[in-house]
């Protein structure tokens, strides 16, 4: 095959996507990676709807890589600070200082669901793939997520800010996190609903979050990758390439609204789009119209 081809994805020995579709999936993953709504949900049902068919575990994890490289870009001043300041807080043994506390706090959140991940991969991945991903369980996880959210925002104490993150959220929060590996749950939705009902202002919540979601997303992406050069289960090189770009331009600029955004606004939209997003499945369901896969 030359360069001047078509390249086609083929995702669980099934050719199912083409270089534009990549993009397009790319995109979605890139816009609702970090919004509190689950990209994994949408990288499943969007497909399904337009049909392209599921493009399956594999990509969807690879694609994710896109967003970490966002997601550092657009962090990396305070990743570098929280690496010094964590270094300098071990030299002088203050465990106290905020870097030290939130870093050990990222450390602590990912424990759960790197766990998980590998229990799934290596012992339940068959029932993951047929039972968990399917339309219905995407919907109703979109609901109940949603409802938790909305639950945060009436009862969450809004009063403590970045400076005031720790272990104790990390271990709530990283608990939450394992809980993404549902699709439709969202890593973002889970975590920032701990943080809000843990007393958490929303830009911080949010904050925490992406930071948290950086190691997560990274593993989860890797121990994907070296499926792309299995036989049965191969990615056309030049749609991962392009959906992981698609992914990044995407990610960045959700990733920078999100932040302005929670600064003077409440996650209610989030709840609404939920509610809506995980209704109109059931009703492709029930209508016939949406497979339940």
């Amino acid at each position: 095959m030359t360069l001047l081809q078509p390249v086609l994805l083929v995702v669980d020995g099934n050719p199912s996507l083409s270089l534009m579709q990549a993009i397009v999936i790319g995109i979605v993953q890139g816009l609702t990676e970090f919004l509190p709504i689950s990209s994994t949900a949408h990288i499943k049902i969007v497909p399904v709807v337009l049909g392209w068919g599921d493009p399956g575990v594999t990509f969807t994890a690879v694609v994710q890589l896109g967003s970490i490289v966002a997601i550092v870009g657009y962090f990396w001043s305070d990743i570098r600070q929280l690496l010094v300041g964590t270094t300098q807080a071990i030299a002088r043994k203050d465990y106290q200082a905020p870097d030290f506390r939130v870093a050990m706090g990222i450390v602590i959140g990912t424990i759960p669901i790197v766990v998980l991940g590998l229990l799934v991969k290596f012992g339940l991945r068959e029932i993951y793939e047929t039972f968990a991903r399917s339309s219905l369980v995407i919907a109703l996880t979109s609901i109940g997520l949603a409802l938790f959210l909305g639950l945060a925002e009436l009862v969450g104490t809004r009063k403590r800010g970045y400076d005031d993150v720790g272990q104790r959220d990390g271990i709530g929060m990283g608990l939450a996190q394992a809980l993404a590996l549902i699709p439709g749950v969202s890593r973002s939705g889970a975590t920032m609903t701990a943080g809000l009902f843990m007393g958490l202002d929303r830009a911080t919540a949010a904050r925490f979050s992406l930071l948290m979601g950086i190691p997560a997303i990274l593993i989860s992406g890797l121990a994907e990758l070296n499926e792309l050069f299995e036989p049965q289960a191969t990615v056309g090189g030049a749609a991962a390439i392009a959906g992981v770009i698609a992914s990044a331009i995407s990610s960045y600029l959700a990733v920078y609204w999100l932040i302005r955004f929670l600064r003077d606004h409440t996650t209610w939209i989030f709840v609404f789009y939920r509610i809506g997003f995980g209704l109109a499945i059931l009703w492709g369901i029930l209508s016939g119209r949406l497979s339940n896969i």
